[in-house]
């Protein structure tokens, strides 16, 4: 089966459907059909597995049994469905079932779910919630359809090629708009669940997974920890995530039944507008993984779920208060946030910081260099690790010993990340390295590439965690004399080059002094 070039495919027949604009509403359009497809694989496993099996949605609207354009001996079934009979059925009688709502002429009961509905049921609904039908011409929407169709799910092969593929169409979401602001990249996702290495068994979350590239990324690395039928059990409940944007929570939803999990602990919600009372034991997961949204703002109404001395009116702010709030004791952390978290000096911030050092262990932070989401934004970042207990030889009323700073520069042969070039988990080999066997690193008189320091020396510097700064190009300023013999030193230069290509041309054409 050729999976790679599916996706080309799919995408030269959008273009001429005049309903679609944009990749973004390309992707969507794509990625629901793609949902359904999956889904319905799953469910055959589900059956073979529990002969009582119901599926959740209604038996005439299962993909088995309108998708299809052909029959199980390859002939073209005489009710396949194309052209405006195909528009009707999805825009009347699939998408308002999986919605929650009756089919227009009513032969159809919307799907229902409530709190004992399993989340591999409910996903349905959650997904198609706020799902869009862009497609104006129905013999384009059935191709599209039948090439989606031609990817066998059930087959390991196919099934691990195209989970490769989706990531590259998650990428493709960089170029496509707000849409890029979704995706991290794979190499900084890798770095961070490597660092926190979850273990068979334990629950890893993000509560603003985007397109689910750290529950992705921990999954792949608690699967090797798979030995047995046993195992994979285990295996099947290591992630849970939330989002409450509806066009990502489709994409992750799909990325992390891709990865194989039957029953997606996801849920399509706002994580800061829950009461953070709520999140007794049962609510902390053992490691969290986070590149929480920064740069915007949030509700009046959300903000009164968090304490006065915590409301901020920065979204990464509220989502760090949530993080430390559902990270189980002696759990594990690695988030992103901008550099305006480490040397902000609001209420919020200040108190943020105090509390990560006196209740929890912050024991690095990795700074970034600048051009990790470029070109999509130059917004500078960190990574701050922290866990939820008491380290050894803490100074007393704190439970950071000490804060490990360390500035990943830019690897040989890169001046910046790009999206040709982006950044991949070998440039963290030197951070790996260093990471069990911790030292200052010093460069010349001042540039600081690592340092640690106590809690008390970070309080005493006003909580100021600007550390380990990339250096600034020195300017050199030239007197007027020095501008003028540099300018005529590359005038002398460019003028030869300029004499240079004028004697090849007159060569090629045959001219000479003499003609």
């Amino acid at each position: 089966m050729a999976v790679n070039n599916i996706i080309k495919r799919i995408q030269n027949i959008m273009r001429s459907d005049a309903g679609v604009n944009g990749d973004a509403q390309r992707i969507e359009q794509m990625v629901w059909i793609l949902f359904l497809k999956v889904y319905d694989a799953q469910e055959e496993e589900w059956e073979l597995e529990n002969e009582e099996f119901e599926s959740i949605i209604p038996e005439d609207l299962r993909w088995r049994n309108w998708a299809h354009s052909k029959d199980e001996e390859g002939k073209i079934r005489g009710d396949v469905m194309t052209g405006d009979s195909l528009r009707y059925f999805i825009d009347n009688t699939l998408f308002p079932v999986l919605q929650g709502s009756n089919s227009i002429d009513g032969k159809y009961k919307g799907i229902k779910v409530d709190h004992e509905t399993p989340r591999g049921k409910a996903i349905v609904r959650d997904v198609f919630m706020e799902a869009h039908q862009y497609m104006k011409n129905g013999v384009l929407l059935r191709q599209v359809i039948d090439v989606i169709d031609e990817i066998d799910f059930l087959d390991n092969n196919d099934s691990h090629l195209f989970g490769d593929i989706y990531e590259d169409i998650l990428k493709d979401l960089q170029s496509a708009g707000n849409a890029g602001e979704f995706y991290t990249p794979r190499g900084l996702t890798d770095f961070i669940i490597k660092m926190l290495n979850p273990r068979l068994g334990e629950k890893v979350g993000d509560f603003a997974m985007g397109t689910g590239g750290f529950l992705v990324s921990a999954l792949k690395y608690i699967f090797a920890q798979c030995v047995c039928s046993e195992d994979i059990a285990i295996y099947q409940n290591s992630v849970v995530g939330q989002e409450w944007k509806p066009f990502p929570y489709l994409l992750s939803a799909t990325n992390i039944m891709l990865n194989g999990i039957e029953n997606p602990e996801l849920y399509h919600m706002d994580s800061l507008n829950v009461d953070l009372s709520q999140y007794h034991d049962s609510g902390k997961v053992d490691v969290i993984a986070m590149n929480p949204p920064y740069g915007g703002s949030t509700d009046a109404i959300v903000k009164t779920r968090f304490k006065s001395e915590y409301r901020s009116s920065e979204t990464a702010d509220l989502f760090m208060v949530l993080i430390m709030e559902r990270l189980a004791k002696n759990g594990r952390a690695g988030v992103v946030v901008p550099d305006g978290f480490l040397f902000g000096n609001d209420t919020a911030k200040i108190n943020i910081k105090t509390r990560l050092l006196k209740e929890f262990n912050l024991h690095t932070i990795i700074r970034l260099p600048g051009s990790i989401f470029a070109p999509y934004t130059s917004i500078a970042t960190n990574v701050l690790f922290f866990n939820n207990e008491v380290a050894d030889d803490a100074p007393e009323g704190y439970s950071t010993k000490e804060t490990w700073f360390y500035r990943m520069d830019m690897p040989d042969g890169y001046v910046h990340f790009s999206k040709s070039k982006p950044m991949k988990i070998e440039h963290t080999e030197d951070i790996q390295a260093w990471w069990n066997n911790r030292q200052e690193i010093i460069i010349g008189e001042s540039n600081i590439k690592s340092k640690s320091f106590s809690p008390i020396d970070l309080v005493d510097n006003g909580l100021n965690f600007d550390q380990c700064k990339f250096p600034k190009e020195e300017v050199t300023i030239l007197t007027p004399e020095e501008l003028l013999k540099q300018y005529w030193k590359e005038r002398e230069h460019i003028d030869s080059k300029i004499d240079e290509t004028l004697r090849t041309i007159e060569c090629i054409l045959g001219i000479s002094d003499k003609g």
